[in-house]
């Protein structure tokens, strides 16, 4: 059925994508952690502005997250090059990239904190979400760091140390929830608060963690040496030119979910609530997802640093079919056990039952959402940003919020509508986004683009 060529490919793919899911997954777990535990000690309100201030501020870091994702194939590239000194100098400036995006977003998150009552929430809601939500921004500077770091880990095809310690913060993170929100052992009981602090703790400890294995790997020794320590004013003008684009992409869609949950404040708390849980279980897969798109994108990148084009057409083709078969998975697994999940969250009968609806159009958005993502991740292998940002965004405020608030506003179908409209966007990206990979892997196109 498949050449052996291909089937290689599969394997090393997967071998690729199998420690960066599990680091991607243990990120968003984190959200899980504190959403479960939020939900289970301090009840519907808590767990909804725990949803308000983290949509805000994983909307604004997305900026960066998606940003910064363009480094690991520009290093996958030249690692395939053996390229040391400009892998040096994109080391350097990929750090000056980072803090420039840590400065300018909590800059903007400050801006928001003050002005919070903006999103238009309850009063209640609003005191708690804010507090929580300037706590994360400050701890999203590290996950920045943690973030270009993993770049490279990834890119020099050594991902499992950031997945090693992404598990580890995982279960750190889980027990400061704990501690902080209840107090005990003598510690004060920081309720909300205190989900947001075991949240800047842990990526405290991840990302010194990281640049201590990194600092005493002689594989990344030669990133640190002080002859290549000069800036490259053109080198981060070139990162930037691909880093805004991408960043631009993941704002894009994250903008149109947060925007949903803002809507769904709009509607209830119960809403509110039961769409957080729905979000949250949607976003663990979406999360795995990214982890098959950025072993796409390293394997794309990889490929091209050879100048292959028939490899580069298998890896991203691999990529698609491990999400494809990943993401179906994921739909049957979630329509079969969509109570039992949602009560692991809450004990909450009135907001499981909201939620169980929203559940099913989740499911049916599994394909959709891996298809897009991995389209985004290869041809962020082929350095292709600009027109695909430009997809996401038709795809997600042109189609699917002006439809959601359509069908859940001016038709009445409340919370359902909304989430029908963000699958609609979901839809019409994934399919754009696989027209223009097979556009652009075109032999004549692909040879053109890689010499």
């Amino acid at each position: 059925m498949f050449s052996d060529k291909f089937k290689t490919e599969l394997f090393s793919t997967m071998r690729l994508s199998i420690p960066i899911i599990v680091a991607q997954l243990g990120i968003i777990l984190m959200a899980v952690t504190d959403n479960v535990i939020v939900g289970n000690l301090l009840g519907a309100k808590a767990l909804g502005a725990a949803g308000i201030g983290n949509s805000v501020a994983f909307l604004i870091a997305s900026l960066a997250t998606g940003g910064l994702s363009v480094l690991a194939p520009m290093v996958s590239k030249l690692f395939a090059e053996k390229d040391t000194l400009q892998m040096a100098k994109l080391f350097k400036t990929g750090f000056v990239v980072s803090i420039l995006f840590a400065v300018g977003l909590f800059g903007l998150g400050l801006l928001i904190y003050y002005n919070f009552s903006i999103l238009d929430q309850s009063a209640e809601i609003t005191l708690l979400a804010s507090t929580y939500f300037l706590i994360i921004m400050a701890s999203n500077v590290l996950l920045f760091m943690f973030i270009y770091l993993k770049q490279f880990t990834d890119g020099f095809a050594q991902p499992n140390i950031s997945m090693y310690i992404t598990f580890v913060g995982l279960v750190m993170n889980a027990v400061f929830n704990y501690f902080l929100i209840t107090g005990i052992w003598g510690l004060p009981a920081l309720g909300l608060a205190g989900s947001a602090w075991a949240t800047l703790l842990t990526r405290v400890i991840m990302t010194a963690s990281i640049l201590v294995y990194m600092l005493n790997n002689k594989v990344f020794k030669g990133l640190f040496k002080t002859e290549t320590a000069l800036i490259y004013t053109k080198q981060i003008k070139d990162i930037l030119s691909k880093a805004i684009p991408s960043g631009l992409q993941f704002f894009f869609e994250i903008g149109a979910f947060t925007t949903a949950v803002i809507m769904m404040g709009w509607i209830s708390e119960v809403a509110l609530a039961s769409h957080q849980i729905a979000i949250n279980i949607a976003s663990t897969t979406y999360m795995m997802a990214t982890g098959i798109a950025y072993a796409g994108g390293i394997r794309v990148g990889e490929a091209w640093g050879l100048r292959n084009p028939k490899a580069i057409i298998r890896s991203g083709y691999a990529a698609y079919l491990l999400v494809f078969a990943f993401m179906t998975i994921c739909m049957v697994l979630i329509l079969v056990l969509r109570r039992t999940l949602l009560e692991g969250y809450i004990d909450d009968t009135a907001v499981i039952n909201a939620a169980m609806p929203l559940l099913v159009i989740a499911a049916i958005f599994q394909l959709s959402d891996g298809i897009q993502v991995v389209g985004l991740g290869a041809l962020r292998g082929l350095q292709d940003i600009k027109i695909p940002t430009t997809i996401t965004f038709i795809a997600y405020w042109v189609i699917a919020l002006p439809l959601g608030y359509v069908l859940g506003f001016t038709l009445n179908m409340g919370a359902a509508g909304i989430w029908w409209g963000l699958l609609t966007g979901l839809t019409v990206s994934a399919i754009a986004l696989y027209i223009r990979f097979r556009n652009l892997i075109r032999p004549k196109k692909l040879i053109k683009r890689i010499r």
